[in-house]
């Protein structure tokens, strides 16, 4: 969804460049055999799966997906590294791109849990920011999507990944550090969303997923407006 057309009427254009990010939206987990699993991922519906059960058919979510979020672990106090933390989780994703000047949700996209990020950069991307750089980690950075940000005159400014089985180089570190700080900023939205406005999915299937999580990217554009409009006001 677009809300870039809502937000230039009220003045407020998209400028700074963008911010790409996503975060995974929990549903209520569905309890389900190896072989109704496999019927799910083969792309069966769940009145194919449970054909003489419309009961259970009604509360079962074919559309969401599981997968695992990995938390960085923090270096030990003698300085060894700890195992990462893997975390499985079952529900949407909220796939955003923010501006970077005022802090506006200009594009959004719904999938699945298990949707890699960076396939999702393409559709979250907007054309009409003042400034051509795009910030976003390391899961969005590809070979095609580094060609398809030069191609649209945008600035790629997504993380650099670590070289396998080397040392990250001091000089990429940097780097990637001078970008985490603005990146940051779009981590800000989701806190909000799911500390304050209570994002969570209730339903059955995308489509109301969708709606659900469209809804609340609105309701956080709608008080990030109030925000600039009382800080102009008292300015």
């Amino acid at each position: 969804m677009h809300f870039d057309n809502q937000l230039r009427n009220s003045g407020y254009l998209a400028m700074g460049g963008q911010i790409v990010d996503a975060t995974l939206v929990a549903a209520p987990k569905q309890r389900n055999t190896q072989e109704e699993k496999n019927a799910i991922k083969a792309g069966k519906t769940a009145g194919e799966v449970w054909p003489d059960k419309p009961a259970k058919t009604a509360q079962k979510d074919t559309d969401a997906r599981w997968t695992v979020k990995f938390a960085k672990a923090r270096t030990a106090a003698n300085g060894r590294p700890q195992v990462d933390i893997a975390i499985p989780s079952f529900g949407y994703k909220n796939h955003i791109a923010i501006d970077q000047r005022y802090g506006f949700i200009r594009k959004s996209v719904v999938t699945h849990g298990a949707r890699h990020d960076g396939s999702q950069l393409r559709e979250v991307v907007t054309s009409d920011n003042t400034a051509s750089d795009v910030w976003a980690d390391t899961a969005y950075r590809s070979k095609k999507n580094e060609a398809w940000l030069e191609a649209h005159g945008r600035v790629s400014r997504i993380h650099r990944k670590k070289p396998r089985g080397k040392a990250m180089p001091d000089r990429t570190r940097k780097a990637n550090s001078v970008k985490s700080k603005v990146r940051a900023f779009v981590e800000h939205v989701f806190a909000q969303q799911k500390a304050h406005m209570g994002l969570y999915i209730r339903t059955i299937g995308i489509k109301r997923a969708e709606t659900k999580i469209m809804l609340v990217n609105l309701a956080y554009n709608m008080q990030r407006l109030i925000f600039h409009e009382r800080r102009a006001a008292t300015g």
